[in-house]
Parts: structure tokens; sequence; C-alpha cells
């Protein structure tokens, strides 16, 4: 199979990436050894392009995140610090390195007051 039958990027053989052509006459699979001519990379052009949300965009998910839609997740039977009324939303993130525990951060439902705690 010729590299010109399929994606010059990847190797035919293994379907690895291969290495962009350096000085030497040859571009060499580093798993499988597949090597292929310089040359039949001529005349390519590698494109790449980066795509950044729009503005509105991430206002509308700044505004969900602050409380402008609805609290949605689980319900645990939690009380509040401030209000003292049952019942709290929570989540967990990996804050800290992964051989420690996870935060979880509870919300509550009634008052939307924020509360962390360390796992």
């Amino acid at each position: 199979m010729s590299a010109s039958a399929g994606e010059p990027n990847f190797c035919p053989e293994c379907g690895n990436v291969l290495p962009l052509p350096g000085m030497s006459q040859t571009v060499r699979c580093p798993r499988c050894s597949f090597s292929i001519p310089v040359i039949e990379f001529s005349g390519l052009e590698v494109c790449s392009a980066v795509v950044f949300n729009p503005v509105e965009q991430s206002a509308a998910a700044l505004e969900d995140e602050e409380g402008g839609s609805e609290l949605k997740g689980p319900v645990i039977d939690r009380r509040c610090a401030r209000c003292n009324k049952e019942g709290m939303i929570y989540h967990t993130r990996q804050m800290r390195s992964a051989d420690e525990g996870q935060t979880v951060f509870f919300t509550c439902m009634h008052c939307r007051y924020q509360e962390k705690e360390d796992s």
C-alpha cells in the first residue's frame, strides 16, 4: 500500500502519525519502521485553525453559573448554614492532586448559598 493512497500524515502500515519531514531523505515511522521518500511530501501544505467561542455564548454560560437559570443536580438532605432549610444540590470537582480527595460544592435550593467541603 502506498502513502499516496491514504492520508499522508499517517503510516499506511500501522496507522501511526508520521513525523514531519526533516533534513533526511526519508520519513520513517517510529512505530513500525515504515519509510517513505521525502519527495512524496512535496507540495503538501499543513493547515491548522483555532476556533474560539463567541463572546455571546461565553456570557450566557457565565450567567448560568451565576444563577441566571434554575439549579440542576442531585439533591441531598443537608441543612443550609444560612437559611437553616433542608435540601442542597451538590457537585464534585478534582481541585487538588489526584491522590487527594475531591472537593464537594453544595448550593442551597432556597437561598442559593454556596459552601464547599474537602473530602
